[in-house]
């Protein structure tokens, strides 16, 4: 586990796991002669990527954010990705109780982040995971959600959401709320038109759980996209946005689906080239 404080809250990373995903999905129209250089692929081109999850104590609250992958995969996508199903497990052996969690926030819907929003009880029925929870995530998101293009469809299972929606357990935001006193949601553009970052900041120090906008260490040249990102240009402006306040501030950015290295501060070298200098676990 990868533990760090940050002014007054404590941060960990917990993991739903790995799980294997197309080199040439996973860096869009970088070519694999240069993608190849960061990250190993195996002879399918399939490369490891990560389902880091964060958890911050703030002393009031309990919050996680991002719910990985779950565990209510269709037989169809238990054959592409696999089902690790991990974050439960994780969890409990740091001593962290479904019901110790006070607040849930999803950058966005696809179903490698919010999976374990739900579970479902013995009878079948659909359940929260986190009984106590406020849960929160994109309005745009959910209304795409409900008619998504027929180019990712598949990205979206409903029972992750729509049960929370419909109890009122979940509360749809615009981007730019303070969700508790420190933790507050922008909207990045790019790899769907709603994802939000979530932005911590406690005694004068700041992290940001980037969700997919910069998915791993590999991605933070600026326009190494992804081939999943329906808007890629608007990822380049998002990635530029963020950088001009997080590289000069020294923020820490959490990486959604790196599986070695889940946050890092990102710099500029003296050639211009961003680079990751991450901070050692347990590191205050």
């Amino acid at each position: 586990m990868h533990r760090l404080t940050l002014g007054d809250f404590e941060l960990s990373i917990f993991s739903d796991g790995t799980y294997p995903l197309d080199g040439g999905a996973f860096f869009g129209v970088v070519p694999k002669v240069m993608w190849s250089r960061k990250v190993e692929a195996d002879e399918r081109n399939y490369v490891t990527a990560g389902l880091n999850s964060l958890l911050i104590r703030t002393g009031k609250q309990t919050v996680l954010v991002e719910t990985g992958m779950g565990n209510k995969l269709s037989e169809r996508m238990r054959k592409f990705y696999g089902q690790p199903a991990k974050l439960m497990e994780n969890l409990a052996s740091a001593g962290v109780a479904p019901e110790d969690v006070d607040i849930v926030i999803n950058s966005h819907l696809h179903f490698d982040h919010c999976g374990w929003n739900t579970v479902r009880d013995k009878s079948g029925k659909v359940v929260p995971t986190f009984p106590r929870a406020k849960y929160y995530a994109p309005e745009g998101e959910w209304q795409y959600a409900r008619k998504p293009s027929e180019r990712d469809a598949i990205s979206y299972i409903p029972d992750n959401y729509d049960p929370l929606v419909a109890t009122g357990q979940m509360t749809l935001l615009k981007g730019g709320e303070e969700i508790v006193p420190g933790i507050s949601v922008e909207t990045f553009r790019g790899h769907t038109a709603s994802m939000q970052g979530i932005i911590v900041a406690s005694g004068g120090k700041t992290a940001c759980y980037i969700s997919d906008l910069i998915p791993t260490t590999a991605h933070i040249d600026i326009s190494w996209g992804m081939g999943f990102d329906l808007y890629p240009l608007d990822t380049i402006e998002s990635r530029k946005r963020y950088y001009a306040r997080a590289i000069p501030e020294k923020w820490l950015t959490v990486f959604t689906h790196d599986p070695r290295t889940p946050w890092a501060s990102v710099e500029k070298d003296e050639t211009g080239k961003m680079v990751a200098s991450a901070p050692s676990a347990d590191s205050q």
